[in-house]
């Protein structure tokens, strides 16, 4: 690779992950962009000249296409300083901002401009934008303004999302959505929890023995983020059943049918709707999956009543459900993996506890605290069960680039962005939540034994840090919009 051209950045590593292969390789890195990929030793002229230890290998970095950020409006749950701040350290060079918890939400362009303007200054990764698909901006014009402004598609939630500013779709909307977005062929992406099949299960607890006190307080409400379940958390997974997430999906489903657009389905946590997506895919729908880092690391027979750093929605369940949802990643029927990074203040996470450390399920805010794990978490559970890293990287990274619809993300090759991750697989590591970069001390990992070590990551070429440059914001790359 040697030529007289001078680079930026060189990375060398023993084991790099070029174009989904290992191979020995030197990265050469020039205004933001692989320019050239060599042997190890080659010859290139370059500001920086790094060469990994052997126990390090360079992977593209991780794209995360499910985190809530909530800047402006709720800055203090969690801000763009913090959160990207967080994704580097994690490995993740790329985040893309859900729509909610933010004030105003990301539902017309004005606000899509004003979450731009807080994100610009900030941001150490790149950051993209989902808009939400709300009853009120439905047949307004609304939704093409904002995928022609650059989003990345559209977030619907179809039972209560548990903020007021955006409220839930109904089944006629949800086809109405769908609809609308087929016109110019957007993505809606969606909370698939059925608030009929929440309200019966809610009835259901009333009455029941094995519910603490105060099991069904607001649970009419069928609240996304804040549902029924007490202080027990068997009692609260039973407040949002499987039948739930499957009816839901179903619905999505029937809408793709009819119209013949395009879905995304957030965060699956249930097992039993997986034959459904495989019929629907088999069927040649356009429909496409995600679960979390949390459902794949996380059972609910180890969750203890009043462990509200737990709680999301739709719940973490058994382990049985979990291993089913690990299979269904290997063969293909769950696409990618995504964070659903969605922190709030320590006080909102453990409310109604008798402590500072102890919640109530029935009113702690629904949420897990992970962007700086996700790889880690999903990696190591990967490294039990001998999923190989390439895999991982797939699912987190290269998956979700495609789902979001970047084609220089997500790989490293020639052309591609010089999104690098410098990652010793085989270090393990105690998470001490007190160590971490986001705003808010809480998260379901605290003390967890993780194995993968970040030692460093690059952004577009960029060492990214506390010190780096802003990234960039980034639009949808055919829409033409600079970014």
């Amino acid at each position: 690779m040697a030529d007289a051209v001078h680079h930026d950045l060189v990375v060398r590593a023993r084991r790099a992950l070029v174009d989904g292969a290992w191979r020995e390789a030197s990265v050469a890195v020039r205004d933001g962009r692989v320019v050239a990929v060599g042997g190890l030793t080659d010859q290139v002229d370059a500001t920086v000249d790094v060469t990994l230890p052997d126990d390090q290998v360079l992977l593209p970095g991780v794209v995360d296409s499910h985190v809530h950020v909530n800047e402006p409006g709720r800055t203090e749950w969690e801000g763009f300083a913090t959160a990207t701040r967080a994704a580097a350290a994690g490995g993740v060079t790329t985040i893309v901002d859900m729509p909610l918890n933010s004030i105003p939400p990301t539902t017309t362009v004005d606000a899509l401009e004003q979450k731009r303007a807080a994100a610009g200054p900030q941001s150490v990764v790149d950051v993209g934008f989902w808009g939400g698909a709300i009853p009120a901006n439905l047949g307004t014009g609304d939704l093409r303004a904002l995928h022609e402004a650059g989003v990345f598609g559209f977030k619907a939630f179809l039972s209560p999302s548990g903020v007021d500013e955006f409220p839930h779709l109904s089944t006629e909307q949800l086809h109405g959505a769908m609809s609308e977005l087929a016109d110019f062929d957007g993505l809606l992406i969606v909370h698939a929890e059925d608030p009929d099949g929440l309200d019966a299960a809610a009835a259901s607890l009333t009455g029941d023995d094995d519910a603490a006190d105060g099991t069904q307080a607001g649970a009419g409400a069928s609240s996304a983020e804040t549902p029924a379940g007490g202080a027990a958390y068997d009692a609260f997974v039973r407040s949002r059943p499987d039948v739930v997430e499957r009816t839901a999906i179903e619905h999505v489903i029937d809408a793709l049918r009819a119209t013949g657009g395009r879905a995304h389905v957030l965060h699956l946590s249930s097992a039993t709707a997986l034959d459904t997506i495989r019929a629907a895919k088999a069927e040649g729908l356009r429909l496409t999956v995600e679960t979390c880092p949390h459902y794949l690391t996380f059972d609910a027979e180890h969750i203890g009543d009043g462990a509200t750093q737990f709680k999301c929605c739709p719940p973490i369940r058994g382990e049985a459900n979990r291993e089913l949802l690990w299979q269904a990643l290997v063969d293909g029927t769950i696409d990618v993996v995504a964070s659903d990074h969605s922190p709030s203040t320590r006080e909102l996470k453990f409310a109604g506890g008798p402590d500072a450390a102890h919640g109530d399920f029935d009113v702690a805010w629904g949420g897990i605290s992970g962007l700086e794990l996700s790889f880690r978490a999903v990696w190591t559970g990967a490294r039990q069960r001998g999923i190989p890293l390439e895999a991982v990287v797939g699912w987190m990274s290269r998956g979700t680039a495609a789902l979001v619809g970047l084609p220089t993300k997500g790989r490293i090759s020639v052309g591609a962005d010089a999104d690098l991750v410098a990652f010793a697989p085989e270090t393990p590591v105690t998470i001490d939540v007190d160590d971490l970069s986001h705003r808010n001390p809480v998260t379901a990992y605290d003390d967890a034994r993780l194995f993968g070590e970040v030692a460093a990551t690059w952004v577009g070429g960029r060492l990214a840090g506390p010190s780096a440059p802003p990234a960039r914001l980034l639009v949808r790359p055919d829409t033409g919009v600079a970014s």
